[in-house]
């Protein structure tokens, strides 16, 4: 349950390898929220054959982005479906100051808000040891962690008993450059909620049981979640 209003919008935020996947599900799971990531969105939109689906498929046929204002119109038709009713975990948007403003505007007019901003905060280090150490299989697609959540047969898929790979964006210089360009581009986004209130600083380094404790503790004391 919600509490107040009956529907809770959450984004979070952090560079890759914050843990901010791992905590979705378990936000999913404990508080029954929909987890929308702008890839599904654009999917399901374009499936369905929505008037804004059909204008977000022009755009990527011609190779082009997706404007913000029409990923806008996807995020505020999807929240509006009945199984976010309970709440919603905006992953992947927005990402830059331009979308944060677009979704705010079109949220007002519905007389709905974003009630917390989840920023992860995570170290380089910390970041780099999880994405650096993840391995894939190539075969299923399941992933697994050198360190965190081990094959039982080294570098082995335990389901389809063939070689684990490294995918090319997991390399470590790939990843440092990957955590430098997230730090740029969402400095003034991480500035915007900060000035606006509604973030939420929690520390990306710790263990994915003890974050979520530390959520959890967050969510009651602001009253978001409960």
């Amino acid at each position: 349950m919600i509490a107040g209003r009956g529907q809770s919008i959450l984004v979070l935020l952090g560079a890759p390898g914050a843990g901010k996947g791992t905590q979705a599900g378990i936000l999913k799971e404990k508080y029954g929220l929909l987890h929308v990531s702008t890839g599904d969105m654009l999917r399901e939109a374009i499936k369905d054959g929505s008037e804004t689906g059909k204008a977000a498929k022009g755009f990527m046929d011609k190779g082009e982005l997706v404007p913000d204002g029409v990923v806008t119109e996807l995020v505020i038709d999807r929240i509006a479906k009945p199984d976010a009713a309970k709440g919603v975990i905006l992953d992947g948007y927005p990402r830059t100051l331009a979308q944060a403003e677009s979704l705010d505007a079109s949220l007002g007019k519905q007389s709905k808000k974003i009630d917390g901003v989840l920023f992860f905060r995570t170290s380089e280090e910390v970041a780099i040891q999880r994405l650096t150490g993840r391995r894939v299989c190539p075969k299923c697609g399941y992933n697994y962690h050198v360190t965190n959540m081990p094959p039982q047969v080294k570098d082995v898929c335990d389901k389809c008993a063939v070689p684990l790979i490294q995918r090319d964006d997991d390399k470590i210089e790939t990843v440092k450059n990957r955590l430098t360009v997230y730090n740029d581009k969402t400095k003034d986004l991480i500035a915007y909620y900060r000035k606006a209130g509604n973030l939420i600083e929690v520390n990306g380094d710790l263990s994915a049981a003890q974050l979520f404790d530390d959520i959890a503790a967050i969510f009651r004391r602001e009253g978001i979640v409960k």
